[in-house]
């Protein structure tokens, strides 16, 4: 993780491991309304490969993981960046680890249950202590459970897996995004997507809306719903992910 890699583009990047979805989705959500880029991980292997990947300029870290330990991926990340700040996340009665963690080189950390508003301000005092900076760029990003989808490189991922679509797919699952949980028609796709509207024009959106499903549902809970004689919604799973 080079400080070239990691300046990249002016907007924060933020690590968020952890293995509860609604935690992941709570804590994504309030990263983007601090500006920022959160990349959310549910588990420490992908924790470390999605870091090697996006360089991110912070970490938010819950301490018990489902396969690495919170301090293993913590060793490890201050390995490859040992300067990276790191906010450990601790049950309230976990006091070990709170110690392993600070001993391991946590810059600081907040017990569950905690305060999004907790999180944000002791994230912007890491980074500040860390010389980074905070700027808003217009770099909407999308985060919809473990979804997300980052505009300005037009990237998608799902649970930290990258997944490649074409312009219009993308463009497709933007507009899915923009109106989470609501019903679209194929009308309002094609009008919005394509800028028209012609005979067989629906047969066009059930093509694109499959091929969403192929790359963004395969081998997971699905996301992308059909909603008879109305048209498309996409949804969190039931248990975030």
């Amino acid at each position: 993780m080079s400080g070239t890699s990691a300046s990249r583009t002016g907007r924060v990047r933020v690590l968020v491991v952890d293995d509860e979805p609604g935690f992941t989705e709570l804590l994504s959500v309030a990263v983007t309304e601090a500006g920022w880029r959160p990349y959310p991980a549910a588990d420490g292997r992908s924790a470390l490969r999605i870091a090697r990947d996006c360089a991110p300029h912070a970490v938010v870290l819950d301490g018990m993981l489902p396969d690495l330990d919170g301090i293993q991926v913590l060793r490890r990340l201050r390995y490859e960046n040992p300067k990276l700040p790191v906010l450990m996340l601790t049950a309230r009665d976990a006091i070990e680890h709170r110690i392993d963690g600070l001993e391991n080189g946590a810059d600081d950390y907040v017990t569950k249950p905690f305060s999004l508003e907790e999180v944000v301000l002791r994230l912007r005092g890491l980074l500040r202590r860390a010389g980074t900076g905070h700027s808003r760029a217009d770099d909407p990003v999308h985060v919809l459970g473990d979804l997300v989808l980052t505009e300005e490189t037009r990237e998608v991922h799902r649970a930290g897996t990258r997944i490649q679509l074409t312009a219009k797919e993308f463009d497709v699952l933007r507009l899915m995004l923009n109106h989470p949980r609501q019903v679209l028609s194929k009308d309002r796709i094609l009008d919005q997507v394509w800028s028209s509207s012609f005979d067989g024009g629906g047969n066009l959106v059930e093509v694109y809306i499959s091929s969403l499903r192929r790359k963004i549902d395969k081998g997971r809970a699905p996301m992308i719903h059909t909603v008879r004689g109305m048209g498309y919604a996409i949804r969190p799973t039931e248990n975030g992910r």
